[in-house]
């Protein structure tokens, strides 16, 4: 198969082509030819055009790469390697969603041929990749895994906006069903990860690393959030503990904060949703989501009280969220814990703008009903900054005097103006 590829016998395909699909979809193309396929009609004529729908890259990016973008399965069954990077979310209830992925592989299911490799990178429980999509895949097709056809699991470590940690420089974890479909695809992925491959000795044991690196984060950052809340009623500085406590060798560097985006906030739930099938409920890590996921409701709390200490009559209250999108310098919006800060607020009966300078107004109203106001205002009695998006780190206390109330409070949630304000209410976790 590797032969074949790089050889430009054959061509490889990647099923999705979001923020983690189409980087990868590219870098694969600067080496051999490639089919990008997305049900997103709309999307593939973007991509077409050079253009990323998710605002990450550049249409430079697209410069010499042997890529055909298509929504047409006659077109990607002409491939001979597939892809997998389609999302994994939970629902309402924090329950893993598998629908694009057991759609995903539905679709490889009417195209896979024997001698046929399907490597799926989207994040999921230990267990799911063979005993939820291989079944799939082998129904439809007829075909039988191991005998017809290869199948390996290789955790995608996209970063938004992350231009330093990219796909090139950045260890990538490989695994195979057999010890012949795992060299296959390590060689592979060696073509575009120049940080090199790691060989799991298991699909499932890959699919564990992936999902225990973002819940150990989680964790910390739960942590992180759970010393916020103490330490301010000690009367004390986070930031100003953590400084100090950074000053030891071993100390690892965590900040408090909003936890959303479809990595950090999702993941752990898929562990602990196995977990339960297993007959173990996890106690520290749901002890961690929860936590995080009451975050909003304890920024906004505060900031209502600060308010209303002020002798404020609540329901004539005006407040400011700068930053909207689920971290910093991104458009992506989705499963933002800022707008569960949002609803939170207006749960108060305030009322609430919201500007962002790299969301999109069509895009939130669709999402979640809440649309963006094009500047911030004047007179505002709460400004939170939510996101430490670049455009906002140099904002100077005019900046803040000319939007502000008298006697209004800045949240900081990022802690970016600590220190270098006087004679404004300043609160941070």
């Amino acid at each position: 198969m590797y032969n074949q590829l790089i050889n430009k016998e054959q061509k490889l395909a990647v099923i999705g082509l979001g923020y983690v699909g189409l980087p990868i979809a590219l870098e694969f193309a600067r080496k051999i030819n490639v089919i990008g396929f997305d049900i997103n009609a709309k999307r593939v004529e973007m991509m077409k055009n050079h253009i990323d729908p998710s605002n990450e890259l550049d249409s430079s990016a697209f410069d010499g790469c042997s890529i055909e973008f298509t929504d047409s399965l006659e077109v990607l069954k002409e491939a001979t390697f597939y892809v997998v990077a389609v999302p994994t979310p939970v629902d309402e209830h924090n329950v893993p969603d598998l629908t694009p992925v057991l759609k995903a592989s539905e679709t490889i299911g009417k195209i896979i041929k024997k001698g046929d490799y399907v490597v799926f990178e989207s994040t999921v429980y230990p267990g799911c990749t063979e005993e939820d999509c291989l079944p799939v895949i082998e129904k439809i097709s007829g075909l039988k895994c191991y005998t017809d056809f290869k199948i390996g699991y290789s955790p995608e470590r996209i970063n938004p906006g992350d231009k330093e940690h990219t796909l090139q420089n950045v260890v990538k974890v490989v695994s195979g069903c057999d010890v012949e479909s795992a060299e296959e695809i390590a060689k592979t992925y060696e073509l575009v990860v120049t940080a090199g491959v790691h060989r799991a000795s298991s699909i499932k044991v890959a699919e564990a690393a992936k999902i225990i690196e973002n819940t150990q984060r989680d964790l910390n950052i739960a942590l992180m959030n759970e010393l916020s809340i103490i330490f301010d009623k000690l009367n004390i500085n986070t930031y100003e503990v953590l400084e100090a406590a950074g000053t030891k060798w071993n100390f690892l560097k965590f900040y408090p904060g909003l936890v959303g985006g479809h990595c950090i906030g999702v993941d752990p739930y898929y562990l602990t949703y196995k977990s339960e099938q297993l007959g173990y409920k996890s106690r520290v890590i749901l002890s961690g989501r929860i936590i995080n996921d009451e975050m909003a409701s304890y920024v906004a709390k505060k900031t209502i009280q600060s308010i209303i200490k002020k002798g404020i009559d609540i329901s004539k209250a005006k407040i400011l969220v700068q930053g909207i999108t689920f971290k910093e310098n991104v458009s992506d919006i989705r499963n933002s814990k800022v707008v569960d800060l949002v609803n939170e607020l207006k749960a108060y009966s305030v009322q609430v703008d919201i500007i962002d300078p790299h969301a999109d107004h069509d895009e939130m109203m669709h999402e979640y009903g809440i649309g963006l106001a094009e500047k911030a205002g004047s007179d505002y009695n709460a400004v939170i900054v939510a996101v430490n998006h670049k455009e906002y780190c140099d904002f100077d206390q005019q900046y803040f005097s000319n939007i502000m109330a008298n006697d209004a409070i800045l949240v900081d949630l990022k802690g970016i103006y600590r220190g270098k304000f006087e004679n404004i209410n300043y609160w941070t976790l």
